[in-house]
This record gives structure tokens, C-alpha cells and sequence, in this order.
């Protein structure tokens, strides 16, 4: 098994080095379970060997969800000011959050989600934090296959020159994220490490940023306000867009889709079910030195949804569908670098999958067999299985919009706010940092926030529910 338990202090595994000498600051990040002077855990889960560029490629992969897609939608309902304000304060309390894991999981010498969990509050902790990763996973993986199955037929259908769905089987969505998860996915989930996953998540990140690339050049090839260029495909898309101010962007917007946005771009954040694997499976491993493949990962998102969110909203402003991709093809369904573009988002989400698949496989392995170790006939099982279970769930459901929506309003926040929170005040010890202290007080108020919007999240919801209100999608 990945995580094996600790000897009581003593120490058969490998003592991570930086820079060829000792780990000193990691173990100054570890206290002993008991006050009699026995020695200072040290990590010995795991020999990791993933360099720091690939645990880097993992994370941002893990971070980057389908949500990249209605971010310039989120922007015209709040206006450019505002979202990068947004947008800031969520980079920095995720980036603060991982510091609350990290900072705990070096209290314990355990790097282990689940473990975090029940050395915080025993079994039931335990299984809390194993199945709100499993919840949150299950719900990522759908909606990235749920994007295959919508997508994948419309871009065979315009490479072949189809003007419609002939019904052939190679254009059914169903078949097709059948093929795709046997063919692509399956396959990179069998892998036993989730270091081995670094060069798809790097080819994944390539695919976003010639999105990226392609956003930002049509800002600059779409006019405002759109006109006809001859074809038979280009059509106006709002005629009264001469109107004064109707292509400018605002810089503060209130609407009662506003509210919308802190859940679309927190959900766009999440990555802390996998930054305990990567950080197991990091070479020469440190918290230091995993806080800043934190940072690196979550800065390079923010730069990338910065970018696509601006050129995205000025390039269509009050016109701004909720999915980018969308808005483009009403301009021109065949547009020949759109339809690149699409190929390039789905071989991204394709990619995505295995990875979000790997915490989901280690958290049933915590829950449910936590004394075995490693086995290929229990991790390619789990992996089948999960796989089959996901794919069941796309192709039977028609729609599972607020099924996801009550997964991510709650599973969301409680990752990236409430259990780091709890698990820093329950793991850290008083003798450390009382609870009076600036850390701890500052963790209580970062749990707290976790619940005021779990509740904000779940009443939008339901306000949907019961006025009937199309509700914005969104992200991981």
C-alpha cells in the first residue's frame, strides 16, 4: 500500500534530503505524539521521485477543470474590477489553504488525506474526508465526460462536413465516451504512480494554453458589433449592439447572476484532493518545497483565467455566453480554428480524468483497506470499477446539473476551506500554538468562512430550484 503506518519513532523508510543534506526543516515541522522525549516522526509513506516540473504539470491539471469555459461569463455579471478582485481572494485562500494541509500533515508525518482526517477526529473523520473527496472526484470526472459526450459528436460531425447528426454510431455520445475511457483514460489510470501522469498533464496544459492563445486572437478578428462577411454562417448576434456603451466593457456589474460567481470561480480552485499524492510522490520532499509547487500551480491558473477571462468577455461583452465555445460558434459554426480549438479542450479533459481519478482510488484504498498493501488485481479493479460507475452516470442521466450543484456546494468549500481549517486546529498541538494564537485564530475564521459559504451556496441553489432560474454553469 502507499501509505505505510508509522513504527512508533522508529524509522525503516528514507529520510527525504534537499540538496544532499538531512531534512532539517521538515522536521521541524513535526512534533512527537508524546511529550517523553521520543523521537520526531519523519514521512515514511513514500519514496517519492517525481521531479518538481512534473508535480507542477499534475497540479495545475488538477486545478484546471472545465470551468476555465464560463469564467469570461462570470466576468460580465461582475465586471472586470470586481472579478480580478474575486478571482485574487480565492488564488489566495486556496494557496492558503494548502499551507493548512501541508502544515498539518508535517505535525503527524502523514501525507495522507484521509489520515489527516482520523488522526483530527478518528474514524469519522476519516470516512468525512474519504467520501467528500470521492463526492467531489466522482462529480469532476462526470462533467469532464459529460463534455466529451456533447462535444466529441459536434467535432466529428465538422470534420466529416455533416450538416446534422446522421445517427451513425461513431456520432453517438454515449459510444463515444465508451471508446475514450477504454482507449485513453483507462489505460493512464492503470498507471501506479500519479508522477507517471506529469507528461499528459503537460500535453493537457499545452492544449489550454493554445486555447488561451486562440481566445486572445480572435479578440482581435471578431468585430463589435458583428457583422455579416458574406457566408452563410456568420450571423448577428445581438442587432442592437450599436447601442451606446454595448461594446464596452464594464468595470463593476451587479446582477442577480453575481452571486454566481465566488461558487463558479471557487470550484475553478479546487486541487487539494490531489496535493497530498503529489506531495507523497515528490522527490526530495518538503513542505517548503511543496508550497511552492502550490504557488507556482496556482498562480500559473490565475494568470491563465485572468487572460481568458478578459479577452473572452471584451470580445463579446454583454453577448458572453456561459460557455465560451459556444458564443464563438454562433459566429461561425466551421470556423476552422474554433474547431481546433474544441479538439484541444477535449483532448484536455480527457487527460484530466485519470488524474482526478487517483485520489478517489486512494481514498477507497484508506477506507477500505488500509492495512493491504500495494495490489495490481485491487488498483486496476477500483479503477474499472470507478470508471464504469461514472460512465453509467453520464450516459443514464440526462441531466445532472443540480445533482453537481449540491456535490460543489458542499464538497467544494469543505475541501478548500472547512477540513484544512479543522484539521490545522485539531492536528496542530496548543503547546505549539495555543489557540489563542494568530495562526489558530486565523484558521478558525478561514473554517468559518467555509461554512457561511457552503450555506451561500446551498441557498442559491435552492432559490433556483424553487423560481425556476436557469443557473450559470460551472467549474472542477
Amino acid at each position: 500500500m502507499e501509505l505505510q503506518k508509522l513504527s512508533n519513532g522508529h524509522h525503516h523508510g528514507f529520510v527525504p534530503l534537499e540538496n544532499g543534506i538531512p531534512q532539517a526543516e521538515e522536521e521541524e515541522e513535526m512534533l512527537p505524539h508524546k511529550s517523553d522525549g521520543t523521537k520526531k516522526p519523519q514521512f515514511t509513506d513514500f519514496e517519492g521521485k517525481t521531479s518538481f516540473g512534473m508535480s507542477v504539470f499534475n497540479l495545475s491539471n488538477a486545478i484546471m477543470g472545465s470551468g476555465i469555459l464560463g469564467l469570461s461569463y462570470a466576468m460580465s455579471n461582475t465586471g472586470v474590477v470586481l472579478f480580478i478582485i474575486l478571482l485574487t481572494c480565492i488564488a489566495c485562500l486556496s494557496s492558503y489553504s494548502v499551507h493548512l494541509l501541508l502544515k498539518s500533515a508535517g505535525v503527524v508525518g502523514i501525507r495522507a488525506y484521509e489520515q489527516l482526517g482520523f488522526r483530527a477526529f478518528g474514524h469519522p473523520g476519516k470516512i468525512a474526508a474519504g467520501v467528500i473527496i470521492t463526492f467531489h472526484n466522482i462529480g469532476a470526472m462526470s462533467s469532464y465526460l459529460f463534455i466529451v459526450k456533447y462535444e466529441l459528436p459536434l467535432v466529428i460531425q465538422a470534420f466529416l462536413g455533416l450538416s446534422s447528426n446522421t445517427g451513425d454510431w461513431f456520432l453517438n455520445g454515449n459510444y463515444l465516451i465508451i471508446i475514450v475511457s477504454v482507449c485513453v483514460i483507462l489505460p493512464l489510470a492503470l498507471m501506479r504512480q500519479l508522477g507517471y501522469l506529469g507528461y499528459t498533464s503537460g500535453f493537457s496544459l499545452t492544449c489550454m494554453v493554445f486555447f488561451l492563445s486562440s481566445v486572445i486572437y480572435k479578440k482581435f478578428n471578431i468585430p463589435c458589433p458583428l457583422v455579416p462577411n458574406g457566408s452563410n454562417h456568420t450571423t448577428i448576434i445581438n442587432t442592437t449592439m450599436e447601442e451606446e456603451g454595448q461594446c464596452e466593457g464594464k468595470m463593476f456589474t451587479i446582477n442577480q447572476e453575481t452571486a454566481y460567481t465566488i461558487p463558479i470561480l471557487a470550484f475553478a480552485f479546487v486541487c487539494h484532493p490531489e496535493v497530498l499524492p503529489i506531495y507523497t510522490e515528490l522527490k526530495n520532499a518538503t513542505k517548503r518545497r511543496m508550497q511552492g509547487i502550490a504557488n507556482v500551480s496556482i498562480m500559473g491558473m490565475f494568470v491563465m483565467y485572468l487572460l481568458t477571462a478578459i479577452f473572452g468577455y471584451l470580445t463579446f461583452y454583454v453577448n458572453t455566453e456561459s460557455e465560451l465555445l459556444h458564443t464563438y460558434s454562433k459566429v461561425d459554426p466551421l470556423d476552422t480554428l474554433i474547431l481546433c480549438v474544441r479538439v484541444a479542450v477535449l483532448v484536455a479533459v480527457t487527460l484530466t480524468v485519470p488524474v482526478v481519478l487517483f485520489p478517489i482510488r486512494r481514498a477507497i484504498l484508506q477506507l477500505l483497506f488500509p492495512e493491504k498493501p500495494f495490489h495490481w488485481a485491487r488498483h486496476i479493479t477500483i479503477a474499472l470499477c470507478l470508471l464504469f460507475v461514472v460512465n453509467v452516470l453520464v450516459i443514464i442521466v440526462p441531466n445532472i446539473r443540480d445533482i453537481f450543484g449540491i456535490i460543489g456546494a458542499t464538497t467544494a468549500p469543505s475541501l478548500i476551506f472547512i477540513l484544512p481549517g479543522l484539521f490545522y486546529l485539531r492536528i496542530v498541538p496548543t503547546e505549539q500554538e495555543p489557540m489563542k494564537s494568530r495562526p489558530k485564530i486565523t484558521a478558525a475564521c478561514f473554517t468559518a468562512m467555509g461554512f457561511i459559504f457552503m450555506s451561500m451556496s446551498l441557498t442559491f441553489i435552492i432559490i433556483d430550484w424553487t423560481t425556476g432560474e436557469k443557473r450559470a454553469g460551472g467549474g472542477h
